[in-house]
């Protein structure tokens, strides 16, 4: 039972609810609902002002209740320092308990009509006048994420080669265009409307068609290339492509088609849909959520709560074809700047093209916990240059990377003293975790990071190269990588590594960790200074389990008590000769012993070089390795040389993840 207070004309007449279940704390609940006296986000936000300003000595929580229903956006909801709360005030916004209420930046395109392409039916709609020439990758058919039409419609086309037109073969320069089989690109309809999707090294680049030579099969780019489109390192051969938003390739049933020129829109429905009972939609906001304040007056304490953030899409700017890694550049749908104690709990981010969440510049003490961020065009939640002291808890973070391959589960930019711990991150064409973002060894705020009790997995799936599990770049003092279960990391060509120590990673504890089933090796350090990788399991991985690769005048990392297993590929790779290294109190096993070797020479060579007095080569007894049991049986070798049971039953979160 609710019982609505009315305040006099003295006090502007403000209406505030107050419920029975609320604590004791709560100062004022707002409910909004689609039918009620407050119907959007905007009115509730003037609320929340006006009970803050009437009661300036006031304490405890300001409740904005969202009811249920889709409340609608046709612009980020800007939130200042106005609309949080203070030291004695919280402000949240939450949808009420077993309801679900969804904040959508969704644009439901109306007037379908049904006709016909080579025999298939086809829903067409003209697009509203601001979106008819608009670049938007997004699709929704009942909630559900359509394909745009591409060509091939699997698998990839290859480069047969690239031009250069600043002549400077260099791999981080982009190219204008490049050659082609025979067929693969042809003179499409509104050919300048289709889209060149590059795959090279860690990232995609997206460029148009400017123009088509069938003659030479050449094509030209209407913006340079992100990198020199080369398929590896080696350049031994062109980068792999595909093309979208092509007519000639709408003939599947959930595929969509933009037509920039007539200002149309093109969808082949699948069987049992029907116009009149589809809800089809575009985003049409860049973000859903930007709680915005400033240095010196920051967002104090204003909580999302048990509430759905779905439909919107940011796209680079006009001639700009990516990112240099991990789509960083890309925004938080909901997104926090210069905000203190503020965030995210039980909440889910859905369906946009951005990465979820991101905790920007400014930002301290703010959290995402227990959420579920998924269906992502780029990766799932940023902690971002400038920001500290953040935590992710307890989330489920899956499926991203959809349009922007290269985006990562969870981004730690410079950013130091942060929680990233008890999540699940799954479902990503790049890394899972990225911490760090100073290479080599300069100045880096990347300290004092806590990544622990995660499990990621169906990390890379073969698409784009150089990728970790988990990935660190520079000094990052305090840094510690801890319980962590590690699965299933697959690279295109080089780099799909469990654990990834990348450019100057230095002081970082590698502690507790399980790994298994990676394409180049459960761990590989590049290079930095003084690692401590410990009491680690690393399993099966394909090409090599443990790779080193840049040689330095200082030691790279202390490999002690791990268990490396393994039933292919080398135990090491790379690099190995300046024994700037200590390695001990390992235990190594094959099943063949005979292609156990340490960079070809026998345990006995490898001691006299100092490293692995006190390994051992023996299986450690798994208790079950076809069911990925990496527990100890209590008769493993290798309890007596000092390995700790690892305990993963904390790993992943702790609590349900999204609405309750």
């Amino acid at each position: 039972m609710k019982t609505v207070c009315r305040f006099t004309l003295a006090l502007l007449l403000i209406v505030f609810f107050y419920s029975d279940s609320s604590s004791a704390a709560d100062l004022a609940n707002i409910e909004v609902s689609p039918k009620g006296d407050i119907q959007t986000l905007q009115l509730a936000k003037i609320k929340v002002q006006e009970i803050k300003a009437n009661n300036p000595e006031a304490e405890g929580t300001i409740r904005v209740t969202l009811r249920k229903g889709v409340y609608h956006l046709n612009e980020a909801l800007l939130l200042g320092p106005e609309d949080g709360g203070s030291e004695k005030i919280q402000v949240v916004y939450e949808g009420h308990p077993g309801e679900k209420a969804i904040i959508s930046g969704g644009l439901a395109i109306s007037g379908w009509k049904e006709t016909k392409k080579d025999g298939k039916r086809l829903w067409v709609a003209e697009l509203p006048d601001d979106f008819r020439a608009k670049v938007f990758r997004e699709f929704y058919v009942n909630g559900d994420r359509a394909e745009q039409a591409r060509l091939p419609e699997e698998g990839l086309y290859y480069f047969t080669e690239v031009i250069d037109v600043s002549g400077e073969d260099k791999w981080s320069n982009g190219s204008l265009g490049a050659k082609f089989v025979e067929g693969d690109i042809r003179d499409f309809k509104n050919l300048n409307d289709v889209e060149i999707v590059a795959y090279t090294r860690w990232i995609e680049s997206r460029q148009r068609i400017e123009s088509v030579d069938l003659d030479s099969n050449t094509v030209t780019f209407d913006r340079r290339s992100t990198f020199r489109l080369e398929d590896t390192r080696k350049r031994d051969r062109f980068g792999r492509y595909y093309l979208e938003n092509v007519w000639e390739g709408l003939d599947q049933p959930g595929e969509w088609y933009h037509d920039f020129q007539e200002g149309k829109i093109y969808y082949l429905p699948r069987v049992g849909e029907k116009i009149s009972d589809s809800i089809l939609e575009i985003p049409c906001v860049e973000q859903l959520v930007r709680v915005i304040g400033s240095e010196n007056e920051p967002v104090r304490n204003l909580t999302f709560n048990n509430l759905v953030f779905e439909r919107a899409e940011w796209t680079y700017p006009e001639g700009d074809a990516g990112s240099v890694q991990a789509a960083f550049e890309t925004p938080g749908a909901v997104y926090f700047e210069n905000a203190l104690e503020s965030g995210l709990e039980h909440c889910v981010v859905r369906e946009v093209g951005d990465y979820g969440v991101e905790i920007g510049k400014g930002c301290s003490d703010c959290f995402v916990n227990a959420s579920v961020v998924q269906d992502l065009g780029a990766g799932g939640i940023k902690l971002g240059h400038g920001s500290t002291k953040s935590t992710v808890a307890d989330c489920t973070i899956e499926r991203g990377s959809r349009i922007y391959a290269s985006g990562v589960g969870v981004w730690v930019g410079n950013s130091g003293h942060n929680a990233v711990i008890h999540n699940e991150v799954r479902d990503f064409f790049y890394t899972g975790i990225s911490v760090g973002w100073s290479w080599g060894y300069g100045p880096s705020d990347a300290v004092d990071n806590n990544i622990s009790f995660n499990h990621i997995h169906q990390i890379g799936q073969g698409l784009i190269s150089d990728m970790g599990g988990i990935y660190t770049l520079g000094i990052a003092e305090g840094t510690q990588l801890s319980h962590n279960l590690i699965h299933d990391v697959s690279s295109y060509s080089y780099g799909g590594w469990g654990i990834y120590p990348d450019e100057g990673s230095t002081h970082i504890l590698v502690e507790d960790n399980v790994v298994y089933r990676t394409k180049t090796g459960g761990f590989h350090q590049h290079y930095g200074k003084e690692n401590t990788i410990r009491n680690n399991i690393f399993a099966f991985a394909v090409e090599q389990q443990l790779q080193r690769s840049r040689e330095e005048d200082h030691k790279s990392f202390d490999f002690v008590n791990n268990i490396v297993y393994f039933d292919q590929g080398t135990l090491l790779g790379s690099t190995w000769k300046n024994d700037q290294w200590f390695m001990d109190k390992n235990v190594y096993w094959n099943p063949d012993p005979s292609k156990i070797d340490f960079k070809g020479q026998s345990l006995e060579e490898w001691r006299k070089r100092g490293h692995d007095k006190n390994s051992i080569v023996v299986d450690p007894l798994f208790v079950d390795i076809e069911r990925d049991d990496y527990r100890l049986k209590p008769d493993s070798p290798a309890l007596e040389i000092g390995f700790n049971p690892i305990d993963l039953s904390q790993v992943g979160p702790r609590v349900r993840s999204g609405l309750y």
